[in-house]
């Protein structure tokens, strides 16, 4: 053998050692385990990038919309536990509104149909998934924001200097 087949040889045999190596240290494992919800995510922004580099049709954005956020619903529910899917499901509808609506927005016919039900749907996604956050915490939180709000704009701190601005004419 030449020393130029030796060297490739040679080059292949240690990528392959290391492959086993790392392989028994638990490394494509924990790869595997913890950046799976990639395998969704970039194709959708890939899909997203070919789109507006005006590479593909607008057809391409239903599923990328869907992709995107389906990754990082699940890449969310990856990092902090699957538990959090029994509040999240929603998002999964909201995915879908998501890829609709883009679409409708940059397909060349706009169609209201289409915008309309992505719309509804989306909304839909958002009411469900507010009844689903009701046996959480997560409305205290709200209820929380919506009183420092109230107090914020009874006691005056956000007056702007025209003190007539919102009752002209009364």
């Amino acid at each position: 053998m030449s020393s130029k087949n030796d060297l490739k040889l040679g080059l292949f045999i240690a990528a392959a050692g290391i492959v086993i190596l790392f392989g028994k240290l638990g490394v494509f494992g924990f790869l595997g385990r913890n950046l799976w919800p990639l395998v969704l995510l970039l194709p959708g922004l890939f899909l997203h990038v070919l789109f507006f580099n005006r590479r593909a049709s607008a057809s391409v954005l239903i599923p990328a919309g869907i992709l995107t956020v389906y990754g990082l619903l699940f890449g969310f529910c990856n990092t902090w536990g699957w538990g959090l899917m029994k509040y999240l499901w929603p998002v999964l509808l909201l995915g879908l509104a998501v890829g609709l609506y883009e679409y409708s927005l940059y397909t060349s016919p706009r169609t209201a149909g289409l915008s309309g039900t992505a719309v509804i749907l989306g909304l839909l996604s958002i009411v469900l998934l507010i009844f689903s956050w009701l046996g959480t915490g997560a409305l205290y939180l709200l209820g929380a924001i919506l009183i420092a709000a109230g107090v914020w704009l009874i006691t005056g701190t956000g007056k702007s200097r025209n003190r007539n601005k919102w009752n002209r004419g009364w």
